[in-house]
């Protein structure tokens, strides 16, 4: 493999455009793969215009990765060459850490790689990511992908699966829980789907009464329109657990007023600004909590894509050219989109071979 073709952005204010690098040679433990689709997170968007103020330019997004292995390194063992693959958010840790020793690479205290403006920790060059042809990768950091599920639609299960799945699994979400999805996004609707399936009563939030049907559809067995307070003091102190998706600044304290005691409210959407402080009486008196969640860890995600090809879910997606990449950030930056672009890469092959 001699030379990988993508696209990337050269600067924080220029669009992304077709960009070719030379990947690193085969090493013994490494998996080669031919991307096939990549999801397009809303993190790409945010790195690829600097918006956390971390990018290294030129910057090749794109951590939701579906391929086929093309080739596999002397020692590699896991895989072989024509296995449906996945490659998520991660691509490498430090491994010796009590996070890494746990199987929560997510949370390595010496910081994971990141599958694109990460730094690898052999040579310390940068990462490319998805949008890419081809990608080499640790074979640790690689993912099995059931043959049974729609390789496009898994794209997105790569982070916004793995998002949303981890804190459902670790708040032990399943028959007899009410639970609670705030937002219908790309997040919200994995959430929605999960938790479904997981057995839990299902109750989705938002402030759109046009996505009530729609919630229905993806498996919510009650859908409450966040804005009216009437409809929100029916819920008064039920959940055991919510989940919330929303990535814009807001007001928790309604939403921690419907917990139980002992209930938890996660978040996992990050929002440029933070939110208002909760009132800590409402946490006190009902022993309620309020925490945060990362992707997860590959054990994990594995285990994620085991769940989906058993209970055949997968994101619902709108597959895009990757020269249509720009149109959809602008598009994703007015929430016009059910519930996530994900790149048709064989477009990008063809378009370098024009």
């Amino acid at each position: 493999m001699n030379i990988t073709h993508a696209y990337a952005a050269q600067d924080a204010k220029s669009k992304l455009a077709p960009f070719d690098y030379k990947p690193r040679e085969l090493r013994e433990h490494d998996v080669q793969l031919e991307v096939l689709f990549c999801g397009v997170c809303h993190s790409d968007l945010h790195q690829a215009r600097n918006e956390w103020k971390n990018t290294v330019f030129p910057v090749v997004p794109g951590h939701e990765i579906v391929g086929r292995v093309t080739a596999v390194g002397a020692h590699t063992h896991k895989y072989k060459v024509g296995d449906l693959v996945g490659v998520g958010c991660m691509v490498d840790s430090c491994r010796s850490c009590p996070s890494c020793d746990e199987g929560l690479e997510q949370y390595c205290e010496n910081g994971f790689t990141g599958t694109y403006n990460g730094e690898d920790r052999q040579t310390g060059a940068i990462t490319y990511g998805g949008y890419s042809t081809d990608m080499i990768v640790h074979e640790d950091f690689v993912l099995r992908v059931p043959e049974n599920l729609d390789p496009a639609g898994v794209a997105p299960l790569l982070c916004a699966g793995i998002t949303t799945y981890s804190p459902l699994r670790h708040w032990g979400v399943g028959p007899g829980k009410k639970v609670g999805i705030v937002g219908l996004g790309g997040l919200g609707h994995m959430g929605v789907k999960l938790a479904h399936a997981m057995g839990a009563h299902v109750v989705l939030f938002t402030t759109s009464p046009s996505k009530i049907e729609d919630g229905k559809r993806l498996g919510a067995d009650e859908v409450v329109i966040s804005k009216d307070a009437d409809q929100m003091a029916q819920h008064a102190n039920s959940f055991d657990f919510i989940l919330n998706t929303v990535a814009a600044q807001h007001d928790l304290n309604p939403f921690i007023n419907l917990l139980k005691r002992d209930g938890n409210m996660t978040l996992v959407g990050a929002p440029e600004h933070d939110h208002p402080s909760p009132h800590v009486f409402d946490l006190i008196f009902k022993r309620r909590s309020v925490a945060g969640s990362l992707i997860g860890g590959i054990a994990e995600t594995q285990e994620m894509l085991d769940f989906c090809g058993k209970h055949n879910i997968v994101s619902d997606i709108e597959l895009i050219d990757m020269n249509q990449i720009n149109d959809a950030y602008e598009r994703m930056l007015k929430s016009d989109v059910k519930y996530r672009f994900v790149i048709d890469i064989d477009s990008l092959r063809q378009e370098a071979a024009a």
